[in-house]
């Protein structure tokens, strides 16, 4: 075991030479210029390939120097977060505009009905029947996310509905006070 172990790092320890010495040799090539046959390094030849290398853009000093157009004014203001501000409201009508208009039926001026009730948040999950005792009729079970739930015609379930009926793929619920009737249909899950 200790032998293997051994033989791993000495392993890394050349894998790690190797790539040291590729590095410096790639980079040392990189830096001097290549020999002619002749054995002369080619002083004059060696700028301008560096030059096509790395071509330089030239810098438009006159652009630079131009003058350029100053910034509008401005309400913004960029160290502040704000919404911008409501537009004023309409002015209010005057009297001859609150005359009504030939063919204008009276404004049925009146409470305001109360919005519907929410929805019933429970799934109708399916029926359970009992072979003792078919008379009694189905049993629905219901399920939300925070339990399930049982109950035949009539009863109350969750203390908050009462089932009104049971049918083979559907149940219909409403609020103990009989507002927001509603059917849920058989989700099966």
């Amino acid at each position: 075991m200790a032998r293997r172990r051994q033989r791993e790092i000495a392993l890394a320890v050349v894998a790690v030479l190797l790539i040291g010495a590729a590095t410096w040799r790639i980079r040392s090539a990189d830096r001097l210029p290549a020999a002619d046959p002749a054995g002369r390094a080619p002083a004059a030849t060696a700028r301008p390939q560096l030059r096509d290398k790395n071509p330089m853009p030239e810098v438009d000093l006159q652009a630079l120097q131009a003058d350029r157009p100053e910034p509008d004014a401005s309400t913004r203001n960029p160290f502040r977060f704000r919404a911008k501000p409501a537009p004023p409201p309409p002015p209010p009508p005057t009297p001859a505009q609150m005359k009504p208009q030939i063919g204008q039926g009276p404004v049925a001026t009146g409470p305001v009905e109360p919005p519907p009730p929410p929805r019933i948040p429970l799934k109708f999950i399916g029926l359970m029947t009992s072979a003792q005792d078919r008379r009694a009729g189905p049993v629905a079970i219901l399920s939300d996310t925070h339990g399930v739930y049982y109950g035949r015609e009539g009863e109350i379930v969750e203390g908050r509905y009462r089932i009104l009926k049971i049918g083979v793929e559907s149940i219909e619920l409403a609020y103990l006070d009989g507002r927001g009737r509603q059917t849920i249909r058989q989700t099966g899950q």
